[in-house]
Formats: C-alpha cells, sequence, structure tokens
C-alpha cells in the first residue's frame, strides 16, 4: 500500500487493524469488496488507487465500510 490517500497519509496495516477484529477479518472483507468493485459496484470514496482491492482497504481505512460478525465457530 505505497499509495497516499488524499490528505497524504498512507493507510497502514495497524490503522486498518483498528477497524476489524483480526488479519482474516480485513482480509476476507477487503476480497469481497474488491470483487463488488470488480463486478461494478461504485466506490464509496474518492479513490487515489486504481486496484479493486487497494480502493477496499481505502474505503475500510475512511470508515466507510462496516461488517457484522457472525456466530463464533463453524458447526
Amino acid at each position: 500500500m505505497d499509495r497516499k490517500r488524499g490528505d497524504g497519509h498512507r493507510v497502514t496495516l495497524d490503522e486498518l487493524l483498528t477497524k476489524v477484529d483480526s488479519k482474516y477479518t480485513l482480509v476476507v472483507l477487503a476480497a469481497r469488496r474488491a470483487r463488488q468493485l470488480v463486478d461494478g459496484a461504485e466506490p464509496v470514496i474518492e479513490p487515489t488507487a486504481s486496484k479493486p482491492v487497494t480502493i477496499a482497504l481505502e474505503e475500510l481505512a475512511a470508515g466507510k465500510l462496516q461488517y457484522v460478525p457472525g456466530k463464533a465457530g463453524i458447526k
């Protein structure tokens, strides 16, 4: 994530991890949102990047994505 957001601030892993409960959740959330973008969804921010995964991470860092944790464990 070498690209900078519009305010000149780089999105860091530490910053992203404050938005979710684990690295796994971060990866799944970013992948799902990136797939939506590839399939034609509009970004909810003015992206500074052109790649869907980076846009998804920028959206998460901007607080525009939310997730609802599911039930703990797989039965």
